[in-house]
């Protein structure tokens, strides 16, 4: 049957006889003008009218071109070789729309669905279900997916969710398909791809055991055993020592384009102009501008995906227990615009790393799967279906930079962030002093990142009793960095990070970034409190005046001791 009017104007008489000739194709088949599902942009075949309300749909929103098989209205469908599934958000309710297109079967395309294009066909099927006979509001999926998002948003446990789940059950009538527990609710949210890995881990962050190591049972660096060990001394075989999830974000790249919503946003960035000459989004970095020049067929492809990672630490039972520490690893897709982008539903979890301490500098070791998939995106994921303009297409993604607090960065790019040499531009070089009263480190020597002619270079007594006349020092490229480190020795506390597997990554401007909130927040409470002097936040004290005096610097603020207390005069 003749379906190219689905792509033609819908003021056109094209368009007007293609729907007519449906509307008759479905009502021949179905056998009814009361109970059709109606395959407008926005019912997606999800709900059912009746043939005059689906007429006007279809005019005023438009046909679902990537319907191209109309097996909701009894078309049969050719045993072709891919299935692929748009599923769209609206007011928290999920579509569906199928699309089957001949594909070459060698790339092996269909992503946790093997090559069998029935199979995702049939879980799609039965998720496809009302969840109760006559029900017209909600699928068996789109329910299921409604209160796991619930579940994700009020933080409810497994236990919780679980009862959740049967209470919701009993109150629907009977025959309903609501899951009786958690257990099942995975099962069937799985079995659409959304699944992780679990990988153990070495105790002492010395390696995962896959590839070579899946089979081991010892660490062939330190030989500590794979096994947890029980309260009696003995090893519990088959329970790991540590743990980490992975959560592969191939399968989940595929699935955002198959959305038309948000398959368009992703090439968002390629319509966009900047018109002031200013950068106002990362398109105008010089990251962005370096992949697109230097390799210019990944730049003249608006649809491959440039990436940032992100991870922290943190407690997730804040103080009640200081023995448990979690560290996730998310990356944030900046082909959306700027208002989805960093939407908690476009922020994608990648690893979680547990145990009772963070893995700090052997953080490489739990990267090494995400590396993996990394290499795989940048040379290219064959047969990614792409929603909105109703094709496959090859999907590549680079990783721009990271984005995390000074001490992660210190682990992911390697660098030393302690001591005296902590500045990672100045290196060697950083002027540092350490406080004989406060008992830490300074940093005096910043005067020099000022213009040459500043006049707080030649201020002497505001500052350490000194002028500057120093002049900043250049920062080291990716590929000075790759040569100092390339040996395995490190050099000025440096390592070769993992991320450097990656072949672009030497020739990236930027590389790690920090966050504003450890900076500009953290900082500015310092100041602020300061100045106010708030209890708890106030960094003046006795020790600092006293420092003041032994650098010579500011002589009238030193403590004046009486009888009973010591007085500290007010600063200017």
């Amino acid at each position: 049957m003749d379906k190219s009017w689905m792509h033609s104007d819908r003021r056109s008489k094209a368009y007007e006889f293609g729907v007519e000739a449906f509307l008759n194709f479905a009502v021949e088949n179905l056998l009814t003008t009361t109970h059709i599902r109606c395959p407008c942009v926005k019912c997606v075949n999800l709900k059912l009218f009746g043939v005059g309300i689906i007429r006007d749909h279809v005019y005023f929103n438009g046909i679902d071109q990537s319907y191209k098989n109309w097996t909701f209205h009894r078309e049969p469908w050719e045993a072709t070789t891919n299935a692929s599934r748009n599923v769209e958000e609206d007011d928290g309710h999920s579509r569906y729309s199928f699309v089957y297109e001949e594909i070459d079967m060698d790339d092996n395309d269909f992503g946790d669905f093997g090559s069998d294009p029935y199979e995702f066909a049939n879980v799609i099927g039965d998720g496809d279900q009302p969840v109760y006979p006559g029900c017209r509001k909600y699928t068996k999926l789109s329910a299921l997916v409604k209160l796991y998002n619930l579940k994700a948003k009020h933080g409810m446990s497994d236990v919780c969710f679980t009862e959740l789940l049967i209470l919701q059950g009993d109150l629907l009538p009977e025959g309903n398909t609501i899951p009786t527990s958690m257990y099942e609710a995975k099962k069937t949210l799985c079995a659409l791809g959304l699944s992780y890995e679990k990988m153990h881990a070495c105790p002492n962050d010395c390696i995962l055991y896959r590839k070579e190591y899946e089979d081991s049972t010892n660490c062939p660096t330190c030989g500590i055993s794979r096994w947890k060990e029980g309260k009696d001394s003995i090893l519990k075989e088959g329970v790991p020592a540590k743990m980490v999830w992975y959560f592969p974000p191939i399968p989940r790249f595929k699935r955002m384009f198959q959305s038309h919503e948000t398959a368009k946003s992703l090439t968002w960035h390629a319509a966009r102009k900047s018109i002031d000459g200013q950068m106002s989004h990362q398109a105008d970095s010089p990251s962005w501008k370096l992949l697109d020049d230097k390799w210019h067929e990944f730049g003249n492809e608006p649809r491959n995906l440039r990436l940032a990672l992100s991870s922290d630490g943190f407690n997730p039972h804040s103080s009640l227990s200081s023995r448990y520490s979690c560290g996730p690893v998310i990356l944030v897709t900046y082909n959306l615009p700027p208002w989805l982008c960093m939407k908690r539903k476009f922020m994608m979890l990648t690893l979680l790393i547990s145990g009772p301490k963070q893995p700090e500098n052997d953080i490489d070791v739990y990267l090494e799967p995400l590396i993996d998939d990394l290499k795989s995106l940048w040379v290219g994921i064959r047969g990614v279906y792409d929603a909105h303009n109703g094709e496959y297409f090859t999907l590549r993604a680079a990783l721009m930079w990271t984005i995390n607090d000074f001490p992660a960065y210190g682990n992911l790019s390697g660098c030393v962030v302690k001591g005296y040499k902590v500045c990672p531009i100045c290196g060697d070089d950083t002027p540092s002093h350490r406080l004989k009263n406060g008992h830490k480190i300074c940093y005096i020597g910043h005067r020099k990142w000022l213009p040459i002619n500043h006049p707080y270079r030649r201020q002497r007594a505001a500052f350490n009793g000194k002028p500057e006349y120093g002049i900043p020092p250049e920062p080291l490229t990716g590929e000075e960095v790759l040569h100092m480190v390339e040996n395995g020795d490190r050099v000025c506390g440096k390592k070769k990070s993992i991320f450097f597997d990656l072949e672009y990554w030497k020739y990236l401007p930027v590389r790690h970034a920090l966050d504003v909130m450890h900076i500009e927040k953290n900082v500015c409470d310092s100041i602020i409190g300061t100045l106010l002097e708030i209890p708890g936040k106030n960094k003046d004290g006795i020790a600092a005046r006293l420092d003041l005096l032994n650098m010579g610097v500011k002589t009238d603020l030193q403590p004046e001791y009486g009888e009973r207390r010591t007085r500290l005069p007010p600063g200017p």
